[in-house]
């Protein structure tokens, strides 16, 4: 008996010791610290990839998950998917055209675009020469469109791809219809830059330097002049004697740099500036050819950010011709956008503002004169997606529902009438066919990881094309994530914010807290997209025990200008007032252990984190900062002089929220991270309040990423999630 039951025994122990290891090698698992970072890459939804109307037909066309071939999906078809370029076809093209050169396509390149009936331009590189190439998908031809030289920057096409511009280091040259080069500027002083999109440190919706003209003859382009501005060090480390890069760095109320825009011809190759006249120190924005390439209409803000004139100028002479409007502000008045102009219509254009409220679209006159107000109820606009075939009606997507949604909308021009398209809650990215017969949208919510379909615009039918499992299932513990609101101190200005709860959530226990924020403009971080917009870094930490909670506080994006205002002269104050209401409600759950939270950001969330500690030393007792601004008189221009003015009007907000003078009340464990390369957030920023705290007798935690700028990227972002892991694990658990 002895010997059945030890045999009994080990066979029980054997099933036992089985079914544990099917477990661990079959069944769900937490994320590992790699997969912080390439975690979204790994576990993406299934989706359809390079999606994109084609010219005029009621077709579209993406890659198939091979990105070997060119799938169409067509009305007519009822949108069953069809190959129609194969990537052999492509490799064909490319080496008729380019005989010469060794070009091997892996796969089809996923910046491809329809620029013609049938006709599929793509770019393909070599090791001396950058091209495009057009396919015709009838005739399956190939041509040549553009070629330029490998290691150039900010290449600007012409309209018709006749002219081509690039940057090589701060000047300009042009590729003519013939091939010839000419070289438009032969700046070699420091601190004299041509055709950089880098101007005004891209503030004001800028993204490009250099504007064709619509006959494409004439090149309008920035000429940023810096030597004025003083030099900032960064040390560089990888040689045996550290050296310095200067970079031309102009802080709030120093000098800052001076900007003229300047035309370009190319057939007489004159030269025209633009007489936007003096102070030199003012922001010329949202630069606009009109469509008879007589005139160009510039944004000219003044240094202060609260008076805008939309100014009109003569296209030959550079004169100026008249103001059309001007926009004021006692806060600030932040053009974001360039002015569009209704097709095949020289005399009225889109022009967005948030002057009434919130950013909305306005139809002007080129005489000046207000057509139309076509804003929508308290609708935001984030992207103007074009017009029906009529150009009758404009298409955008807008924020809804204070911010946690985006949906496309339609407006008629002549009445204003608005009328929502898409209706399921969520994330929409939604595009329309050129007949205005379908939508093509996209779109996610928190608990729906992927849905394309297609809308038809009469009769609001939805065709399914994709609709993604969840991509977690069977293989990753997915904690449960949900959404919050809150009522701002203001007593009516509501509030999101997301709560992700530890793994395997249990009522009776208490967990610690890791809250994580940014805090600042132009960012927004809870949303009613997948998982609620959660970071893997935040899935990580529920994971491993933390309650995570996120809010997006007044002072942030996508609610409007008086949510927005609110921070004017004194960052910092709403916007902690804001996160208590979070954290007064986090402490009210009997499941949170309030003797250990700790706090997160980067950035602006850096910022926020290192006053917690000092402001408010009482309420965390651990805090990672990255790259966090302490004083914001170490900050730039365009930015810091928008929200605080500069320190010669404002000195009381400058102290006010400067942490350098608040080091004596810092309390608690605090790491700051920073990024030695850092050209946004300099260093000095740390390296002040370090020395602070060392003359205070005050400890604090410091790591440096010496070959880093502002963010930590790549695979060393694994290295900086273990280290905020690790430290809020030695402080709190």
């Amino acid at each position: 008996m002895a010997i059945k039951k030890q045999i009994i025994y080990m066979m029980n122990k054997f099933l036992v010791l089985f079914l544990l290891g099917s477990t661990c090698a079959y069944g769900q698992r937490n994320f590992t610290i790699d997969e912080t970072v390439y975690g979204p890459g790994k576990f993406a939804p299934k989706t359809l990839t390079a999606q994109k109307w084609m010219y005029t037909e009621d077709a579209f066309t993406h890659l198939d998950s091979t990105y070997q071939n060119l799938v169409i999906r067509t009305a007519k078809s009822n949108w069953v998917p069809q190959n129609l370029i194969t990537l052999d076809q492509l490799q064909s093209a490319i080496t008729s055209v380019l005989p010469n050169e060794k070009i091997e396509l892996k796969y089809i390149p996923l910046n491809h675009s329809w620029t013609g009936d049938h006709i599929l331009s793509f770019p393909v590189q070599s090791a001396r020469h950058s091209y495009v190439i057009d396919y015709n998908t009838k005739s399956q031809k190939a041509t040549l469109k553009s070629s330029t030289p490998s290691g150039v920057s900010n290449t600007e096409y012409g309209n018709d791809g006749s002219r081509i511009a690039y940057l090589v280091g701060n000047n300009i040259e042009i590729i003519d219809p013939n091939g010839q080069k000419i070289q438009v500027t032969k700046d070699t002083i420091d601190g004299i830059v041509n055709g950089s999109d880098y101007t005004h440190r891209q503030e004001f919706g800028i993204n490009k330097g250099m504007w064709w003209s619509p006959d494409n003859k004439k090149l309008l382009y920035y000429r940023k002049d810096e030597t004025m501005v003083s030099k900032y060090p960064l040390p560089q480390w990888g040689s045996r004697v550290a050296s310095i890069k200067d970079i031309r760095y102009p802080m709030a109320g120093m000098k800052s740099e001076e900007v003229s825009l300047v035309i370009f011809d190319t057939d007489k190759h004159e030269y025209i500036t633009l007489q936007t006249g003096e102070p030199n120190e003012q922001y010329l924005t949202i630069a606009t050819w009109d469509p008879t390439g007589q005139f160009i209409y510039v944004g000219v803000l003044n240094r202060g950010q609260d008076h805008l004139k939309l100014n009109q100028y003569n296209a030959n002479t550079g004169a100026f011709v008249k103001t059309l409007f001007e926009e004021k502000s006692s806060t600030w008045v932040e053009p974001q956008h360039p002015l569009t102009f209704l097709p095949q219509n020289n005399t009225q254009f889109l022009y967005q503002t948030d002057k009434d409220g919130y950013n909305q679209l306005y139809l002007y006159n080129t005489d000046g004169t207000l057509i139309r107000h076509l804003g929508h109820q308290d609708i935001i606009v984030t992207d103007l997606k074009g017009f029906d075939a009529k150009n009758q009606k404009a298409y955008y997507i807008g924020a809804s529902k204070n911010g946690l949604e985006r949906h496309l909308f339609v407006v008629e021009l002549k009445s204003g009438k608005t009328t929502q398209l898409t209706t399921s809650n969520g994330i929409h990215q939604a595009s329309v066919s050129s007949s205005g017969n379908y939508i093509l949208d996209q779109y996610s919510n928190l608990n729906t990881p992927n849905i394309i379909q297609i809308i038809h615009t009469k009769d609001r039918k939805e065709m399914p094309i994709i609709k993604a499992d969840n991509p977690f299932v069977g293989k990753i513990n997915l904690p449960h994530i949900e959404f919050k609101e809150f009522i701002s101190p203001d007593g009516k200005t509501p509030l999101n914010a997301r709560i992700t709860y530890p793994q395997n959530f249990d009522k009776t226990k208490k967990y610690p807290v890791m809250v994580y924020l940014y805090g600042g403009s132009h960012a927004q971080l809870v949303t009613d997209r997948w998982l609620g917009g959660v970071g893997y870094f935040d899935l990580y930490m529920a994971q491993n025990g933390y309650l995570v909670f996120t809010l997006d506080n007044r002072g942030s994006d996508a609610r409007g200008r008086d949510f927005t205002r609110i921070t004017h002269r004194n960052l910092g104050g709403a916007e902690m007032e804001d996160q208590l209401k979070g954290i007064e409600y986090l402490k009210s759950l009997p499941y949170v252990d309030t003797d250990n939270m700790g706090i997160f950001g980067w950035s602006y969330g850096g910022y926020m984190a290192t006053s917690f500690m000092t402001k408010h030393n009482e309420t965390f007792k651990a805090a990672v900062a990255g790259g966090p601004v302490i004083d914001w008189k170490y900050y730039e221009v365009m930015y810091g002089e928008r929200y605080m003015d500069t320190p010669q009007e404002n000195p009381e907000g400058y102290t006010k929220t400067s942490l350098l003078n608040k080091v004596d009340r810092l309390k608690g464990s605090l790491l700051i991270i920073h990024g030695a390369q850092d050209p946004v957030v300099v260093q000095q920023h740390s390296m002040g309040f370090i020395e602070k705290c060392i003359k205070a007798g005050k400890q604090v935690d410091y790591f440096l990423y010496p070959s880093h700028e502002h963010n930590v990227g790549g695979k060393d972002r694994i290295h900086l999630y273990e280290k905020i892991a690790k430290y809020f694990d030695l402080h709190l658990k």
